[in-house]
């Protein structure tokens, strides 16, 4: 049989388009390498408490359109991410706001806060990597205890190695507001994540434990048209070199209690500490019972084709590197790429679900 749509990847991206293509009279193949659809957003039931088996997954957005879009698959809650940081047993607010900077500096103005952070700051006039843009943020003292070992523990590299942008992403309030994110709309599914790839996949043919490599002309031969969301290196046969990707070991633990850490994100930014995150799943869907689900989070070394690919290292080097399988890309006519993996963005869910939409629109 001959499909219109091949599609490698069974994540945001991949199963927005198996969907919406379906909606409109196509016909599609998914193929995935996992044993489970939902990609790095996955969800497993145990206990009664959904496991975000791949880490943390909020949902949060301004756009509404991707908003009324994904609640049509599923309901959300109103949980708002707070975290804390723990340094060698200190516990300090996340993200860095008021609650914090009082804290550390036995303050409560918020001129206070600023006149401390310029002063430790002072000798950083234009920041030119991680290292420098977050002492101008929050001064030195922070970044030596929240920023410094958590950052080069989950980069495996010096905070002074790494872009500037990267720190951008984490707010920095002078007020008493410590909900992680900015954005009009925000919760988890009720029920998990997992429920809404069953809705956009239902009726669709899909293929697990599939390695598209293995087989690529193949899987190519069955459809008039590709949509791959993998690692663009890869797809290439790393004719320019392979991608850096920052990659993770997620271990999973049940416990015998109704409450372990008393938040869902608790961060260890101390360098001495192997994992950089302790999650516990409950606290996302507020859930009553005498036991619990935590995971670890334990940054690895990432090599291609044996450890999985989760965030794109987007420094110079890499970026450069990644344009010349962009240019690549640009010339294929029934190829499209698409996805964190594939674009080699640092996309959040509702970025992916954005690209996915106006991909669709376009095509």
């Amino acid at each position: 049989m001959k499909y219109d749509y091949l599609i490698v990847g069974a994540g945001f991206f991949g199963s927005i388009c198996a969907r919406e293509l379906t909606n409109k009279g196509y016909k599609c193949l998914v193929i995935e390498k996992r044993n489970h659809i939902g990609g790095n957003c996955y969800t497993e039931n145990k206990d009664g408490i959904n496991i975000h088996t791949y880490g943390p997954h909020i949902f949060h957005t301004s756009n509404e359109e991707v908003w009324k879009w994904i609640n049509q698959f599923v309901s959300f809650n109103d949980f708002q991410l707070r975290p804390v940081a723990n340094y060698k047993g200190e516990i300090y607010s996340l993200p860095f706001n008021m609650w914090t900077f009082s804290k550390l500096w036995n303050i409560t103005h918020p001129d206070q806060a600023k006149r401390i952070i310029n002063e430790q700051s002072s000798t950083i006039k234009d920041p030119t990597n991680l290292e420098e843009q977050a002492i101008k943020l929050v001064g030195k003292e922070i970044y030596e205890k929240l920023i410094k070992g958590y950052t080069e523990k989950q980069w495996r590299k010096p905070a002074s190695e790494l872009p500037k942008e990267i720190i951008k992403r984490l707010p920095v309030r002078f007020t008493y507001d410590n909900n992680y994110f900015n954005d009009k709309y925000q919760g988890i599914p009720i029920g998990g994540y997992t429920q809404i790839f069953e809705k956009l996949l239902d009726g669709i043919e899909i293929k697990l434990e599939i390695d598209y490599f293995k087989n690529k002309e193949y899987w190519n031969n069955l459809a008039n048209k590709i949509i791959y969301t993998g690692p663009i290196d890869r797809y290439y046969d790393y004719k320019f070199g392979e991608l850096e990707y920052k990659t993770t070991l997620f271990e999973h633990k049940k416990l015998l209690t109704s409450n372990y850490q008393g938040v869902a994100m608790m961060n260890y930014t101390d360098i001495e500490i192997p994992f950089t995150r302790c999650i516990e799943h409950k606290h996302f869907e507020n859930i009553q019972s005498d036991i619990t689900w935590i995971t670890y989070e334990y940054p690895i070394e990432y090599k291609a084709n044996e450890t999985e690919p989760f965030y794109p290292v987007n420094n110079e080097e890499n970026n450069s590197k990644y344009l010349q399988y962009k240019e690549l890309s640009n010339q294929e006519k029934n190829i499209i790429f698409g996805g964190r993996l594939a674009e080699y963005k640092y996309y959040d869910m509702h970025q992916v679900i954005e690209s996915a939409l106006n991909f669709i629109n376009n095509e």
